[in-house]
């Protein structure tokens, strides 16, 4: 698992790798599944009996797959964990789940919210139709670290649960070409979201923890982190 600080003001930054421990490996392991296996994105009180050990991250329950880097985003000031991030070398997957009612189409409200957003950062978002439902192509503008300015494609998909909303953001070619998406399903298919029962407003983020003893080398490495910017 990998560590990616993002604060409120700058893009995120790629942090030293931290190892979770040995039983990363043995979770990848259990990353294939059968062709008549179950697909989801599951709730996570209704998850079938695949086998599957998922990591537990508060609200996402993610199973690392083959090939592709379990990372976390973190706020850089509150220490929060902001996103999970499944990456590999043709592009990755954000994810984020967020509170929903209970009967209802959220994700049908959120996405003209998504796409005014792509506008008002110069770029477009065109409605599709594509194999998770309706989809957002998204094209924007960014800068990057070296002042250089481009374009950003990402693919937006949305899935609709029992009181929650999983939104997926791909990234790289698997937003470019259907055919690596296909590629991707199972690190979107394999998830399960834990609503939990405490009241929240709809479309609030559904809150994400790390690993208790993940959390303890995130904590050392961002303290270590604070030290060496007051040293300088």
């Amino acid at each position: 698992m990998r560590f990616r600080r993002k604060s409120d003001e700058a893009g995120p930054e790629d942090t030293p790798d931290t190892a979770v421990d040995d039983a990363i490996g043995a979770v990848e392991a259990q990353a294939e599944a059968g062709d008549d296996a179950a697909e989801g994105p599951f709730d996570a009180d209704d998850l079938p009996e695949d086998g599957v050990a998922r990591i537990d991250l508060g609200a996402l329950l993610v199973a690392p797959v083959e090939g592709r880097d379990l990372r976390v985003q973190i706020d850089e000031k509150s220490g929060n964990v902001r996103s999970v991030v499944l990456a590999g070398p043709d592009g990755a997957v954000e994810l984020r789940a967020y509170a929903a009612p209970r009967n209802g189409d959220l994700w049908s409200e959120v996405r003209p919210q998504i796409a005014a957003d792509a506008a008002r950062r110069g770029g477009t978002a065109t409605e599709n139709d594509g194999p998770f439902g309706t989809e957002l192509y998204c094209e924007v503008q960014v800068t990057t670290a070296e002042g250089k300015v481009g374009s950003q494609t990402s693919r937006v998909v949305g899935f609709n649960g029992p009181r929650w909303l999983l939104r997926a953001t791909f990234l790289g070619r698997p937003a470019r070409d259907p055919e690596a998406l296909a590629e991707w399903r199972s690190a979107v298919t394999s998830v399960a979201v834990r609503r939990g029962n405490q009241a929240m407003p709809v479309g609030e983020q559904l809150p994400l923890t790390l690993p208790e003893d993940v959390k303890a080398q995130a904590e050392a490495a961002r303290a270590s982190a604070q030290g060496q910017q007051t040293e300088a």
